[in-house]
This record gives C-alpha cells, structure tokens and sequence, in this order.
C-alpha cells in the first residue's frame, strides 16, 4: 500500500529536492519546481469526475508531455485520470490508494525528471546507471 510517507521518502530521495506547503498540502520540488503533489479535488472536478467526495488521496505528478498523460489513463484508468483544470498541462492525478508501490517508484522518479535541470538529470543518470 502507497501512503504520503511513502511519496515524500520517494521524493526525498531525489537529488535537491525540498518539500514545501502549497494551498496547504504537501509540494515536492526541485530546483523550485513541482513535480509531485498532494492534490485534494475541487468541486467542480468532483462535478466532472461524477463524484460526490473525495474518498481517496490524490496524487498530481508532472510527467513529460501530454501523450504521456494519455497513455498513463489508456495503461491504468482505474488508477491515472485527469480532470479539465489540468487539459494541456504536462500533469497526471493518481489515486494514491490504488497505485503499486513499484509503479509509484517509477512515477515519481519520472515526474522528477520532467523537471529537473539537464545536468542534474545526468548526473544521477551517471550515478544511477541501472
């Protein structure tokens, strides 16, 4: 099972990243930017999702472009969805309780590199040849 400490030992772990508050949730970043995130549901994306609450955890994670999003939704919808806030925004929403520890390694891990700075990028590529 997958949880925030889970997500911020995850994050954490990657090379300059700190954690932050935004709009009261946790916010990982690196270099300033996000790329992963606590992402409580808004009205009207509960409107949208057809969604009375909120019952799990959501995770937003930056990912590479929007055809990465798409193909996370077509791999996995019962767990990867996006909602109209986030049409052309290089970002996918997870279900937190529904995601396998080994995929959300590799989710955050690839969020990280949606935006971390090239050389940085490298250098723990270098480091981390596996």
């Amino acid at each position: 099972m997958t949880d925030w400490d889970t997500v911020r030992r995850l994050a954490m772990d990657l090379p300059d990243t700190t954690e932050a508050v935004s709009w009261g949730t946790p916010h990982w970043r690196v270099h300033g930017k996000g790329f992963v995130w606590d992402r409580p549901l808004r009205k009207n994306e509960l409107a949208a999702l057809a969604l009375d609450e909120q019952s799990e955890p959501v995770l937003g994670a930056r990912v590479e472009d929007e055809a990465t999003k798409l193909a996370l939704i077509e791999e996995d919808p019962s767990v990867f969805f996006t909602t109209p806030h986030f049409d052309d925004f290089s970002a996918i929403l997870v279900w937190l309780d529904r995601i396998p520890q080994r995929r959300l390694e590799e989710l955050v891990t690839e969020a990280w590199f949606a935006v971390a700075p090239a050389k940085l990028a490298k250098a723990w590529l270098q480091e981390h040849p596996d």
